[in-house]
C-alpha cells in the first residue's frame, strides 16, 4: 500500500494557525514574563521574589487551603454521586430514562451565571447560611454532569459478558458492583475526579455568588486583589494557578477514562442503546 503523500498546508492556513497560537498563548507568555520581572532604577531585572512573596503570604495560604478543601470535597462527592447516577441510567431501560439522561446534563447547557443565580435562590429558599458548605454543594451540583458524562462513556464500552459471567457464578449485586463494575470503571473514576477537582478549584463565578464572608477561595482572592491594581505578585499567583491547572489537565487527558469520553463522542447516535 502506498503511503499517502503529505500535502503542505497553504500559506494562509499556516498564517491563521500562527495567529491562533498567538491569541491562545500570547497572554500567558505576558503573564509568566510579568511574574519574573521587577522594575528598578536601572530597568527591568529578572527575579523570583514575587513567587517567594506569594508563598510567604498567609492570607493567600488561607485562600489556597479553602480552595483545596472545596475542590477535594466536591470532587469526591460528585464522583460518588455521579457514578451512581451513571450506573442507574445505564442499567435501564425504565420509563423516562432518556428524559432523565438529558436532564442530568443541565449544567452543561445553562449559562454559568444563570446556574449561579439558580443555586443562590435555592440556598435562600432552604435558609442556608452562605459559607464554604454552600460553595461545596454548588460545586458538587455543577460537576455532576461532567462525572456522569465521563462514567457513562466508560460504561458504554464495557463488556456486558463480564457481568453476566459474574452473575452466573453467583455474585450478588453488591459483590458485582465492588468486584467487577468499579474496578473496570477505575480509569473513568480517576478522570472524573481530576476533572471535577479542576473545575472546582478554578471556578470563580458560581463561587462568587454562593460564598460567605471571610472564607475566600483563591480565585476570589485573586479577583479582589486585582481591584487594587495588577502587580507582579498577582502575576506570580496566576502563573502558579495556571501551572497547577495545566498539570491536572494533562493528567486527565492522559487517563484512559478521558479517552473513553472522546471515543464515545465519535460513536453514532443510538449505537450503544
Amino acid at each position: 500500500m502506498n503511503e499517502r503523500r503529505r500535502v503542505k498546508a497553504p500559506w494562509f492556513a499556516r498564517a491563521v494557525l500562527i495567529l491562533v497560537l498567538l491569541a491562545l498563548y500570547g497572554p500567558l507568555l505576558v503573564l509568566v514574563a510579568g511574574s519574573f520581572l521587577e522594575s528598578t532604577a536601572t530597568g527591568l531585572v529578572v527575579t523570583g521574589r514575587w513567587f517567594i512573596e506569594v508563598f510567604a503570604d498567609t492570607v493567600l495560604g488561607g485562600a489556597l487551603l479553602n480552595s483545596l478543601i472545596v475542590a477535594f470535597c466536591s470532587a469526591v462527592c460528585a464522583t460518588v454521586l455521579g457514578t451512581g447516577a451513571a450506573i442507574a441510567l445505564h442499567r435501564g431501560p425504565f420509563p423516562g430514562r432518556q428524559v432523565l439522561r438529558g436532564l442530568s446534563f443541565v449544567s452543561l447547557a445553562l449559562p454559568e451565571i444563570v446556574f449561579a443565580l439558580a443555586l443562590l435562590s435555592w440556598f435562600f429558599l432552604l435558609h442556608w447560611h452562605l459559607s464554604l458548605v454552600t460553595v461545596i454543594a454548588a460545586h458538587i451540583t455543577f460537576s455532576l454532569s461532567y462525572v456522569i458524562l465521563t462514567v457513562s462513556a466508560r460504561l458504554s464500552t464495557m463488556d456486558q459478558s463480564l457481568e453476566d459471567a459474574a452473575r452466573d457464578l453467583g455474585a450478588g449485586e453488591w459483590h458485582l458492583l465492588r468486584r467487577v463494575i468499579l474496578p473496570l470503571l477505575k480509569p473513568s473514576l480517576i478522570a472524573a475526579f481530576l476533572l471535577s477537582f479542576l473545575l472546582s478549584f478554578d471556578d470563580f463565578l458560581i463561587t462568587f455568588f454562593v460564598n460567605g464572608v471571610g472564607r475566600d477561595t483563591l480565585p476570589i482572592k485573586l479577583y479582589t486583589s486585582m481591584k487594587m491594581g495588577l502587580t507582579p505578585k498577582l502575576n506570580a499567583l496566576a502563573t502558579l494557578m495556571w501551572l497547577g491547572s495545566a498539570l491536572l489537565i494533562i493528567l486527565a487527558f492522559r487517563s484512559p477514562g478521558f479517552r473513553d469520553v472522546l471515543k464515545a463522542g465519535e460513536d453514532k447516535p443510538g449505537e450503544n442503546e
